[in-house]
């Protein structure tokens, strides 16, 4: 039982429920409804290649590669995590070095051979080939470029963003497009993919670059590049600041256009529930000081992301 509960917080499951979360409801509550007239969840005639199947493997591969992922990372971070989580370590001290690599290479393998699997049944190669750059990326980022100025932020916050593109990017058909219904079905979801994967990325950027600060020591003493390191800590408070206030401007600007749409619930939600706190993470961060304000306000940012993700269940009544 310690073994198992050991490879769980390894593959950081919270994290990867939170991906089958995302996926689910994109899934139902904005592809689903954009292709069905009556809004019915199982409806079994909706003109999309992405059925139920199809999208329960695409979800499996991608949580297989992103667990395949947080292996990796802590493989290659097990010096820098006795420094800034020594309480948290599994490899070595629970499951050893050469299982967690073989570990990694079954999960990435499996993810991979799913993804390529559904490129050729969906017709579409971009599955494939962008989940096999995913491990490719996730093996540079824990190698090299997380320890480098801003790209490891930028990467990990463009495949967070993936999560949701890829769901876009499945049921995508060129050759589809001479069907009307079916270009109407994908010109709608477009918007909200753009929405959402924007989100996603602006909000994991700012998370990652607060985890900077928060783990700058054990990333210093290993030599690690990061924003705090090089730029210092009021600069990278800056930095985060300014995206926090380009994404709270830009999500009123969308309640605004909710609230003219007639869409009052769900523009109250968000208001509440994410603009609000984003405000406070705003104040919250220009006061922090310590290592535990940046663990706090880094947790509370993950709070945030799922309340925006939880904003798709009202399109399964407003598409």
């Amino acid at each position: 039982m310690k073994l198992i509960a050991a490879f769980f917080r390894l593959i950081r499951w919270p994290n990867l429920f939170f991906i089958i979360i995302t996926q689910v409801l994109f899934y139902s509550c904005i592809l689903l409804p954009a292709a069905s007239n009556d809004n019915s969840l199982f409806q079994s005639d909706l003109p999309l290649k992405l059925n139920y199947y199809y999208f329960t493997l695409l979800v499996i591969s991608s949580v297989l590669i992103a667990a395949a992922g947080y292996i990796i990372n802590d493989y290659f971070d097990l010096n820098i995590d006795q420094v800034n989580k020594p309480g948290n370590i599994v490899i070595q001290r629970i499951i050893s070095r050469r299982w967690a690599i073989l570990l990694h290479l079954l999960l990435s393998a499996a993810g991979i051979a799913i993804a390529f699997w559904l490129s050729w049944k969906l017709k579409n190669p971009v599955i494939g080939f962008a989940n096999t750059g995913c491990v490719l990326l996730l093996w540079l980022y824990s190698t090299s470029f997380k320890k480098q100025l801003l790209i490891g932020n930028i990467l990990i916050s463009l495949l967070t963003a993936w999560v949701i593109l890829v769901i876009y990017f499945a049921e995508l058909s060129v050759s589809r497009f001479d069907e009307a219904n079916y270009r109407n079905i994908i010109r709608s979801v477009f918007k909200f993919t753009v929405i959402y994967s924007s989100f996603a990325f602006i909000i994991s950027l700012i998370r990652e670059v607060i985890k900077d600060v928060e783990d700058r020591d054990g990333d210093a003493k290993y030599g690690c590049r990061t924003m705090p390191i090089v730029w210092g800590i009021p600069a990278t408070k800056m930095f985060a600041s300014i995206w926090l206030f380009v994404l709270c401007a830009a999500l009123v600007i969308m309640q605004l256009y909710g609230l003219l749409q007639g869409w009052w619930i769900g523009a109250l939600y968000c208001t509440f529930a994410v603009v609000i706190p984003l405000g406070q993470t705003f104040i919250d961060l220009r006061k922090a000081s310590g290592t535990a304000d940046y663990h706090r306000l880094s947790q509370k940012i993950k709070w945030i992301m799922f309340a925006g993700i939880l904003s798709m269940i009202f399109f399964k009544w407003y598409l």
